[in-house]
């Protein structure tokens, strides 16, 4: 999971400098380019506080050039904070669930892919870039399994992979399809999945 924070975050960065900043971003169309790399900088440095146990409120530069080279910085620190024992307590932001360091690489990990798809959702012609079954399995059970109820969110829902099912609450929705296109169909991107039921309930922030 390490090596998938460096490896989408030196696509997304690929992608942002290519776009440019003030390019829109299909995938978020409140957003541009700039605001894609200031939230990625933000949680990125936002995660090194709770993965050593003292969390902290970012606060990222404004001009384009300054916020690359801040989130820079940031993913050398947030390397080395999570470079410790995966089973290592971090801090929870939620309530009544423990986290680990290993958690908090996991997470980084499937953010950072998410928003690469962003990121390069505003080239004019975005690669065609597909995750492993293995990376977008797991990224459907972080979703699914750790998130949804550390968010509050009550996962009424079958979700089926070649490779997996998961079959939570009584379900009212189904997603069916490659595990590439139900990681993305969960977290609302463009996708290829078969989609019955309303997946609003489980909307990602």
């Amino acid at each position: 999971m390490l090596e998938a924070i460096d490896v989408h975050a030196d696509a997304l960065k690929r992608a942002a400098l290519k776009a440019g900043p003030a390019a829109p971003v299909p995938n978020c169309p409140k957003w541009t380019v700039h605001d894609l790399v200031t939230h990625v900088a933000f949680v990125h440095c936002f995660a090194i506080g709770l993965a050593v146990n003292q969390p902290r409120k970012p606060a990222p530069p404004a001009d384009w050039e300054d916020v690359l080279g801040w989130w820079d910085g940031q993913r050398l620190a947030l390397r080395e904070a999570l470079g410790r024992a995966p089973e290592t307590p971090a801090f929870s932001p939620y309530p009544g669930f423990e986290v680990t360091v290993g958690d908090w690489t996991r997470r980084m990990a499937h953010e950072t892919a998410i928003h690469r798809l962003d990121a390069e959702s505003a080239l004019g012609e975005a690669p065609e870039t597909r995750f492993s079954p293995a990376f977008a399995n797991d990224g459907i059970d972080e979703f699914l399994t750790y998130l949804t109820p550390r968010l509050g969110k009550k996962a009424d829902v079958r979700v089926t992979t070649p490779e997996r099912t998961w079959t939570l609450g009584e379900p009212v929705a189904e997603v069916d399809g490659a595990a590439d296109d139900v990681y993305r169909a969960l977290w609302g991107r463009p996708h290829r999945a078969a989609v019955t039921g309303d997946l609003a309930p489980l909307a990602a922030p």
